[in-house]
């Protein structure tokens, strides 16, 4: 069963530094029936504008992976962490027992456009922890990259939660498949241009949610940026 989730059905802020659309219920966004997929719990698509961010504020036992895909994102953290991130980049914060970060659009001009992803974890209070990598647009061309995993194979992000996560870029005739094990969920987030899943059109904001599917199928992208989940239910 594949249902679909339209960007314009999605919640909306606009704090004029900020605008941002939640795939499902985050802050004064409240929808009883998107409250998450599976162990999937935020997907917040935000812009930033220059000279603007998040200040200091603290997170506990959740999962964060941040994908930006314009501009750049400044990270400091209570763990002494301080780094950018930039379009191809990947970054994993566990938080754990605990952790205190901020983010900020140091661009002078450049809006920041990114997406924010919250997992919950599957055990709560460990260790807080970082990691950051850039995974190239060669990788990621025509096929399905994955870049967070529980176990971290094949160089992701390691991840302490039943998921992984794929980014993709299709355009044309470029086409990927995914299999999804039995009692697995599958969740499609289309980042930019448009694409087929398993059939069904989408555009960027839009998304795929794929329950007793043997499989995620993309093809006929035009210009498109796609991450693809692998969720336990």
């Amino acid at each position: 069963m594949i249902t679909l989730r339209k960007s314009d059905e999605r919640g909306h802020a606009d704090h004029g530094w900020l605008r941002s659309w939640h795939s499902f219920s985050f802050a004064d966004y409240h929808d009883p029936a998107h409250m998450g997929y599976g162990n999937l719990r935020v997907i917040n698509e935000d812009l930033i504008a220059p000279g603007t961010g998040f200040g200091t504020h603290g997170h506990r036992d959740m999962e964060i992976v941040s994908y930006v895909l314009d501009g750049a994102l400044a990270h400091k953290d209570s763990l002494g962490n301080g780094a950018t991130i930039t379009p191809g980049e990947v970054q994993r914060m566990s938080a754990g027992t605990g952790v205190l970060h901020s983010e900020f659009n140091h661009e002078r001009e450049r809006v920041t456009h990114l997406l924010q992803i919250w997992i919950l974890p599957s055990q709560r209070g460990i260790a807080p922890g970082y990691e950051q990598k850039r995974y190239a647009d060669a990788d990621k061309r025509g096929r399905l990259r994955i870049v967070a995993a529980p176990d971290g194979r094949d160089g992701a992000v390691t991840i302490h939660a039943d998921a992984a996560l794929h980014a993709g870029l299709f355009d044309g005739d470029e086409a990927a498949s995914l299999p999804l094990a039995p009692g697995r969920l599958g969740y499609v987030h289309v980042a930019r241009g448009e694409v087929e899943v398993n059939g069904q059109r989408l555009r960027a904001g839009d998304a795929a949610l794929l329950r007793d599917e043997p499989a995620v199928a993309l093809s006929g992208g035009r210009d498109a940026e796609v991450l693809v989940f692998d969720l336990a239910r």
